[in-house]
């Protein structure tokens, strides 16, 4: 207590030394520094009442900390008044007992909580302790009425809805023990209403709900019942006796539903409360309204109030005390004159006003006017007194801030003391001053208020790092820069002042291999603008990081760095390269021979070439500039593969020069040529070349084993007699078992591969963003329908015939094709990862020392649905570090953003989110745990393989020799029943997609379907291969040849109307 109080007394103290005279002051201190020592916390402690004497109510010297031994010595008693004690303390031990049996309703009435104040006192030196005891009420009261029976005279005219008021029960007891409900015995003509007026108080009303006959029922026996709260409840109850007159049949009505005033207190006699006014709709005596007090007003009120029976003023005859009552209900009646009066009951409510006449005042003590903002909470700004002359309720104030500031008053134990002190952290950079207002305001009515205004100044201090505007940095540098210009900046801000703000900048240049690319680049220290020092070259770096430092000039200074993420953007300054065909000089020449038997459709060879860039500026575009005869071959464009258009006649020249122009897509497109020479053989010398080719074979298998030649020098025989017999089947067929595939010579897509599969009874062709030769687009069909063979003969079609009335009628019918669009119903499926149980989570293990770029995994995933219903797109949900992992968003592939220090962690937790592109989409999520192991860990499970892979060639090799010699003999056999085979076999041919290995999009898949002579494929915003588009389509239908057994002549036929 004395240590709370010190920073008071001492500003207190020096206060009065500069005050005069000096003595009267400094015995004034000596008095208060005696009272101060005096004074200390209350204890409160709680008890039944009508508990036997001598229960221990709490042991006052343990909760007090004082010395027991002290007691009898110090004299500690309880101080108390004329009135004869409820409670002792043993002066031994310091216990509170109770002396005399308590009854709560006899001490505190209906006041609640029942407070029992005492005072106890110990001499030598003098300190006195408050003890506040709360008796508890018990259920000891049973609710009573003052009457047994009540009887209760309605006239048989009264309206449903009329109310009267019964006589209310007491119960003496408080609370959830009082009177919490009334009962009404049950009948069809009287309802029951109970209104609460406080303190405890509920009067029941009898509601008429049915309409009163006399002739039918003259008398009414009710039972009213009152219920308490206690467990178990406690009940009264009083017999009510409704009397039905039969005489005047209207009552007096009041003008208002409801009579309120208000009344301050004081006021003088005869002032005038309020008017009531009702008026009746008989005639003569019966319209005559008198006006009383109701049958149940209590007899003090009728000494305060009364009302003039003709006019209804309700007039003050004694004192109104607010102190006494701040309210008060009376119930009125309006009774007519009719023989049979028939009365009406009204309450009028009255509020009694309190008068407050004095403002409170507002003394400041103590006050500071600058404070750091690193003060911890609860540090002392000002000390503040009040006062209010006033008593009572308009003498207690109540002391607040007005604005919403990080300060608040704290309450001294002197009452009406004060302490302005921080309840929160302070932050210059948010709010450097602080003008706030403190408002003393009583509680009276009108209240009274006071303000006092105070202006606190924050200073500063450096605890603000530098923050950059954004983190991480990412910028993008087209290659073949100027070296030495300002390529990019880096900006930070520090939200202190002064020198504690000014910032300069650095570049993190710590020698590791992941800031090797440091030594290229400059910044500006105060600026923050970085210089490149050299010309980047996409082709050799893509991508670098590095981190810059912002340092603040406080004392001690504060940094925070940033990492920079650079990537190189790729200029068309790679012109294609021939890859083949390739001639011993190096030139871009080659000759190929074909037999001049071949149909159309022949491959005859393939153009390769590549472009060092990436992007349209890497994708190739083939093209025939010359050509000896345009009829003859044709060059997609796309894959440069050269093919014949037609078969070839003896009028053919014999040799034929194609030159290729090869260019990529940039802004300024680069090209390179390359010249392909077509010589056209017979068929027997195309075999010799085979041969050739062979026996070249043959000389560069010669590390195979001895046995091994002595082995297939036993099965040459049989073989050549096998490849006789296969070439006469192979004449007796169509050469070319390939897809007869169309170009169309307008389409600018790319190629990529597609895969087919069969799910349920649909079947798929999972493509992806560029689209495949062979195939057509339907008109109509918005980008996404596929033509391709249904061979499962299901349909959705139907017939409507349409039929005149001639004679003889004429009809016609037309058939309905019924296709089903597709909804976004199918959530992403995770392909990989999956765990044993089925989760779609998967660990993956790499070596600490990999660089950026390294690949982790690849998520995979596929959604049921077509088109954007089916077009998944992969992000990062979660991951413990942003800067060492990225995911392509199309592909699901993760790589390494940098390489990884020692101080990351071994083992992160990666959650990336599936979700396809439907206008309400759907997802999936997978989990990915990369473990970062060390090296020599990450190749042992390869080193295992390995040795696995040594072993099986070996022993795949024994095997080999003792097994081909007796192979050898059941070869022929084999032969035969593979000629059996294919003759047994139909000439369709699947469709022989080619990979392309370095397609980054994402799969989605198609639905093929029929529909009359057309076979149709829904698919995504990828395409497969093999398909063209028909002209007037929308770039939306691919057409597939139908191999379920048409005759060649209608697949001719079809294929004519396309080209047309």
């Amino acid at each position: 207590m004395d240590c709370s109080l010190s920073p008071i007394r001492a500003m207190e103290q020096r206060g009065l030394k500069a005050r005069t005279p000096r003595q009267f002051w400094f015995a004034l201190m000596v008095v208060l520094d005696i009272l101060w020592r005096g004074a200390t916390a209350q204890i409160r402690y709680s008890i039944s009442e009508e508990v036997q004497d001598g229960t221990v109510v709490g042991n006052i010297a343990k909760d007090l900390g004082l010395d027991k031994s002290a007691l009898t010595d110090r004299g500690y008693r309880i101080v108390s008044g004329s009135t004869e004690p409820l409670f002792e303390v043993n002066q031994n031990d310091g216990i509170l007992y109770v002396k005399k049996r308590i009854d709560r309703e006899e001490v505190c009435d209906r006041t609640s909580p029942c407070l029992i104040n005492l005072k106890t006192v110990l001499e030598n030196p003098l300190e006195i302790h408050y003890v506040a005891v709360e008796i508890l009420d018990i259920n000891d009261h049973t609710p009573v009425f003052t009457e047994k029976e009540k009887r209760l005279e309605i006239f048989e005219s009264a309206l449903p809805g009329a109310r009267f008021q019964l006589q209310a029960a007491r119960d003496p007891d408080v609370g959830q023990l009082s009177i919490q409900q009334y009962r009404l015995s049950h009948n069809e003509y009287f309802r029951l209403e109970v209104k609460d007026r406080g303190e405890d108080l509920k009067v029941p009303f009898l509601v008429l709900q049915k309409q009163l006959d006399r002739e039918t029922a003259g008398k009414h026996k009710l039972r009213l019942t009152a219920v308490d709260g206690g467990k178990p409840a406690k009940s009264g109850a009083i017999e009510i006796t409704v009397d039905v007159l039969d005489v005047n049949d209207n009552s007096p009505v009041f003008t208002k539903e409801v009579y309120s005033a208000t009344l301050k207190e004081n006021v003088p006699v005869d002032t005038v409360v309020i008017q009531l006014n009702a008026t009746d709709l008989d005639q003569s005596a019966n319209s005559e309204i008198i006006y009383s007090f109701g049958n149940e007003v209590d007899a003090k009120l009728k000494d305060i109030f009364k009302i003039d029976a003709n006019t209804g003023e309700i007039k003050v005859i004694g004192k109104i005390d607010f102190e006494k009552s701040k309210s008060y209900e009376i119930d009125i009646q309006a009774s007519d004159k009719g023989p049979v009066p028939l009365t009406t009951d009204k309450s009028v409510m009255i509020t009694v006003i309190d008068v407050n006449d004095n403002a409170p005042e507002i003394e400041v003590t103590s006050f500071s006017s600058s404070i750091k903002e690193d003060s911890k909470i609860g540090t002392t700004v000002a000390l503040i007194s009040v006062r209010d002359l006033d008593s009572g309720i308009n003498g207690k104030v109540i002391c607040t801030i007005k604005e919403d500031v990080p300060f608040t008053l704290s309450p001294s134990l002197q009452e009406n003391m004060y302490a302005v002190v921080t309840r929160s952290q302070l932050d210059r950079e948010m709010v450097a001053h602080f003008e706030f207002t403190i408002v003393a305001k009583d509680t009276g009515d009108p209240y009274f208020s006071t303000e006092k205004t105070m202006s606190v100044v924050v200073s500063d201090v450096n605890d603000n790092n530098p923050e950059f505007l954004t983190s991480p940095y990412v910028f993008y540098i087209t290659e073949n820069n100027s070296p030495g210009a300002s390529v990019f900046s880096v900006r930070a801000s520090d939200r202190d002042e002064s020198d504690n703000a000014v910032i300069s900048y650095h570049i993190l240049r710590d020698g590791r291999e992941a800031n090797k690319f440091t030594s290229f680049l400059n910044i500006n220290s105060e600026t923050g603008d970085i210089l490149a020092l050299k010309s980047f070259d996409f082709e050799t770096l893509k991508t670098f990081q590095f981190q810059v430092v912002a340092t603040d000039s406080g004392a001690p200074s504060l940094s925070s760095n940033v990492t920079v993420h650079v990537f190189i953007l790729d200029q068309n300054d790679n012109a294609p390269v021939i890859l083949y065909p390739v001639s011993s000089n190096g030139s871009a020449e080659g000759v190929e021979e074909i037999p001049r038997n071949v149909n159309a459709g022949h491959l005859v060879t393939k153009v390769r070439a590549y472009d060092a860039d990436i992007g349209y500026n890497g994708w190739l575009l083939f093209s025939l500039q010359e050509v000896t005869a345009h009829s003859l071959f044709g060059l997609d464009r796309y894959t440069g593969q050269i093919r014949t258009l037609r078969s070839f006649t003896e009028t053919d020249e014999a040799e034929h020069k194609l030159l290729i122009l090869v260019k990529d897509n940039g802004n300024v497109s680069l090209s390179a040529t390359a010249t392909v020479v077509v010589k056209l053989v017979e068929p027997r010398e195309a075999f010799a070349a085979a041969d050739v080719k062979s026996a070249s074979k043959d000389d560069e298998d010669n590390n195979v084993t001895f046995y091994l030649m002595i082995t297939l020098g036993s099965v040459s025989t049989l073989f050549l007699i096998s490849i006789i017999v296969l070439i006469a089947m192979q004449c007796s067929k169509s050469t070319d078992y390939t897809s007869k595939y169309l170009q169309e010579t307008n389409y600018d897509g790319t190629l990529c591969h597609s895969i087919q599969y069969r799910s349920g009874d649909k079947r798929y062709m999972l493509v992806g963003p560029r689209m495949s030769i062979g195939s057509t687009i339907v008109p109509g069909s918005h980008a996404n329908t596929l033509v391709l063979p249904d061979r499962r003969g299901t349909s959705t079609e139907f017939q409507v015939v349409a039929t005149d009335s001639g004679t003889p009628s004429l009809s016609s019918n037309v058939t309905v094709h019924v296709f089903i669009l597709d909804q976004n119903d199918n959530a992403p499926v995770i392909l990989y990862p999956v765990s044993s149980n089925g989760s779609a989570e998967g660990v993956e293990e790499i070596p600490r020392n990999v660089n950026a770029g390294h690949l982790v995994t690849k998520v995979r995933a596929y959604d049921a649905d077509i088109g954007y219903n089916g077009w998944l797109l992969f992000s990062l949900q979660e991951v413990t570090a942003h800067s060492l992992f990225g995911l392509d968003r199309y592909t699901g592939q993760i790589r390494t953003l940098r390489s990884f220090t020692e101080t990351d962690e071994a083992e992160h937790k990666l959650l990336i989110l599936v979700k396809d592109n439907g206008n309400v989409s759907l997802s999936a999520t997978a989990t990915v745990v990369v473990k970062l192991v060390e090296p020599r860990e990450a190749f042992a499970a390869a080193d295992v393989k390995s040795a696995s892979k040594d072993e099986e060639d070996n022993n795949v090799t024994f095997y080999l020799m003792i097994t081909l010699g007796s192979v050898s003999t059941l070869f022929l056999i084999s032969i035969i029943v593979l000629i059996a085979m294919q003759c047994s076999k139909s000439t369709d041919c699947t469709s022989k997609y080619l990979q392309e290995t370095n397609y980054d999009g994402t799969l989605c898949h198609s639905i093929q379907y029929r529909s009359g002579d057309k076979r149709y494929m829904l698919v995504g915003p990828r395409m497969s291969i093999g398909s063209t588009i028909v002209p007037g389509s929308h770039a939306n239908t691919l057409v597939l040849p139908d191999r379920r057994g048409t005759s060649t002549e209608m697949q001719f036929k079809s294929f004519s109307n396309i080209l047309e």
